[in-house]
């Protein structure tokens, strides 16, 4: 029997603002614990395995839309509209996630998961990976 570990990211907000992760869903044993949505302090959590990301164009467009034009006070049930959705999306799609067959590696801009859409929210955004279906984590703002 496999002992269940949590990993909580940033578990005291010390760390630099920079960093960028995908946790992809995965029975790894390893759950992924994370603070998100701006100040409504909501905590999540997520089984898989965590892939750490370059992507700074992307991040500040995520990090403009949720903390600027969000206030940083989370989008928990948010409609998205057609305009925010497009920059939701433009701006996951600013990230590269380098995938590997074992002998080449090739890097493939992520997806935001249309069918979770209503999952996001700052620092926590359904995105798909070539590894399969993933959730998009940063530095919440709070």
């Amino acid at each position: 029997m496999v002992v269940p570990r949590f990993v909580f990211l940033d578990p005291d907000g010390t760390s630099a603002g920079g960093w960028l992760y995908a946790v992809v869903e995965a029975r790894t044993g390893v759950f992924y614990q994370q603070q998100y949505g701006g100040t409504a302090c909501r905590q999540g959590q997520v089984e898989g395995f965590l892939v750490p990301l370059f992507g700074p164009e992307g991040l500040a467009v995520l990090r403009e839309l949720f903390e600027k034009d969000f206030r940083g006070a989370g989008t928990c049930n948010h409609p998205w509209p057609d305009d925010e959705r497009d920059r939701l999306r433009g701006a996951v799609g600013a990230v590269r996630y380098w995938a590997s067959d074992g002998t080449t590696e090739v890097p493939h801009a992520l997806r935001l998961d249309e069918n979770r859409i209503r999952e996001a929210d700052e620092a926590w955004v359904p995105v798909i990976t070539p590894d399969g279906p993933a959730v998009l984590v940063w530095l919440n703002s709070d």
